[in-house]
């Protein structure tokens, strides 16, 4: 279908292919996507890409609507505000969910819902006053996707940690080796974002390589110590949902570590050779 004609110069942006083309078809610039080629071949324009680097003479640029949109700072707030809220629900309704005869929590379960509680917290901490999104926004089926995925899984993590039939790990070396792990790597990841945050200045788009601490062993040091920190709370409470949430959480990381370290290498030529995707001399 087409929608109007326009002329571009060949030194033209992305963003100016989007004023272009809204203005043809009234729609907001957040929801379109151009491509070029098909399959394998298939090509995006991206924000770094002039008209010419994007496309030759003869080539059909395709464009597609990515429908509704919200913002990324939207979507993380919203999907960590269930980790958020749950563990708090736990301690202060925990006579209404378990009965008023149960006991005491112990120190295992203190530490199981303070310290979920403490990741989201910093999660929203981080949302707020952190990070710089590289996109403006995200299709909003993402919402409720990823709010699905932690509201649940927080919701589940709380109410078994909580339970009066809660078991906790038979070894205390195990409590306290799972809660130093923990932290470690809580404070590990937030200096990591530090980090991104520092990479890019404020009010603009622009793409640096990482470097220092971490980043000089692995492209997403971030991804990494966010599932040492779900292994060392797991190794310290030891509840099904809590294993589950991390594999599936862990898994899609691995995905986009591997995403994120291709255009690296891709974007930067002189990109560190002997640097991994995500777990240090492994992968």
């Amino acid at each position: 279908k087409e929608y109007g004609s326009f002329d571009l110069p060949a030194t033209s942006k992305l963003d100016d292919l989007k004023e272009a083309f809204r203005k043809c078809k009234k729609l907001d610039k957040n929801r379109m996507r151009f491509t070029i080629g098909d399959g394998k071949a298939k090509k995006a324009f991206t924000r770094n890409l002039t008209l010419a680097d994007f496309a030759k003479d003869g080539d059909k640029i395709m464009f597609k609507d990515l429908g509704p949109q919200v913002s990324w700072r939207g979507v993380f707030i919203i999907e960590y505000f269930g980790g958020f809220i749950a563990p708090i629900l736990t301690i202060f309704f925990a006579d209404y969910i378990y009965g008023t005869d149960r006991p005491e929590f112990t120190t295992v379960q203190w530490f199981g819902l303070i310290g979920s509680f403490a990741h989201f917290a910093k999660r929203e901490f981080e949302t707020i006053f952190i990070h710089r999104f590289s996109s403006d926004t995200m299709p909003i089926s993402n919402l409720f996707r990823n709010s699905i995925y932690y509201w649940l899984f927080a919701f589940l993590m709380s109410y078994f940690i909580g339970h009066p039939l809660f078991t906790p790990p038979a070894s205390e070396m195990q409590i306290y080796i799972g809660m130093g792990v923990f932290v470690v790597s809580e404070l590990s990841n937030f200096y990591c974002h530090i980090i991104l945050r520092n990479l890019r200045p404020a009010g603009t788009r622009e793409r640096r390589i990482p470097r220092g601490f971490f980043f000089e062993l692995v492209s997403c040091p971030n991804y990494f110590f966010e599932i040492m920190s779900w292994l060392g709370f797991n190794i310290a409470t030891q509840t099904f949902a809590g294993y589950l949430f991390m594999i599936i959480g862990g898994g899609q990381m691995v995905i986009w570590a591997t995403g994120k370290h291709r255009n690296y290498k891709k974007e930067f030529r002189d990109y560190p050779k002997n640097r991994k995707r995500i777990f240090p001399f492994i992968y």
